[in-house]
């Protein structure tokens, strides 16, 4: 999963980025709604937790934004204010979620998680395919019963295979939902990531290669 913080505390937005990269999502980060705008016009995000007091262009002009586009990205609004007549304007101008502040971490997570499953084709919670059993919420992964232990990218890698249900997976794509934009796109982090995930998922391999395409389970 692929997110975008934007938050103009950066302590917070530092935290926040930390901590949903250890639930192995790919997190970008940015202190300011111009530079929000600029991120969301060039990446792909399917989720983006936006502060709506930000500097520079407003979070709410920044949602618009996002609506105005037709973006399939969801948008989770943080704000230090918690009436309801703000949670309410904050969905009317086109929000997903609202998440007042201070909130706890765990709640952060589990809303980002659910609003990432509504960015694409509606799939059951746990993931099965190929003798693998995934299940994002609880980052657990087993084969034929045997449980996995994964790091975070090597976890968001197979994720994005096993949600491709069969397709073939591009480096490219792999690269972009996997990694943030600090990244070198000419680097072999995908392919060395695979070959780990391969060794650890063990034999027969389920991960295949296709020859100038990429990847599929």
């Amino acid at each position: 999963m692929r997110v975008l913080v934007v938050e103009d505390e950066q302590l917070l937005a530092d935290a926040v980025a930390t901590g949903l990269r250890r639930e192995a999502m790919a997190v970008d980060v940015v202190y300011d709604g111009a530079a929000a705008l600029e991120r969301i016009g060039v990446n792909d995000y399917d989720v983006v937790v936006l502060d709506r007091d930000l500097p520079l262009v407003h979070g709410d002009d920044v949602c618009r934004k996002v609506v105005e586009l037709g973006l399939p990205t969801r948008v989770l609004m943080l704000t230090a204010a918690g009436d309801v007549s703000d949670r309410v304007e904050g969905l009317e101008i086109g929000a997903d979620d609202y998440l007042p502040k201070p909130f706890a971490f765990s709640e952060l997570i589990a809303r980002v998680r659910a609003l990432g499953r509504r960015t694409s084709v509606p799939l059951p919670p746990v993931l099965e395919r190929a003798g693998i059993k995934l299940d994002p919420n609880r980052r657990e992964v087993f084969r034929d019963g045997r449980e996995i232990q994964l790091a975070p990218k090597e976890f968001a890698v197979l994720e994005v295979l096993m949600r491709s249900e069969g397709a073939v997976v591009s480096a490219e794509q792999l690269l972009e939902k996997a990694w943030d934009e600090n990244t070198d796109p000419f680097t072999n982090v995908v392919r060395v990531t695979v070959m780990t995930l391969r060794r650890k998922l063990g034999e027969p391999p389920v991960i295949v290669t296709v020859p100038g395409s990429g990847y599929r389970i």
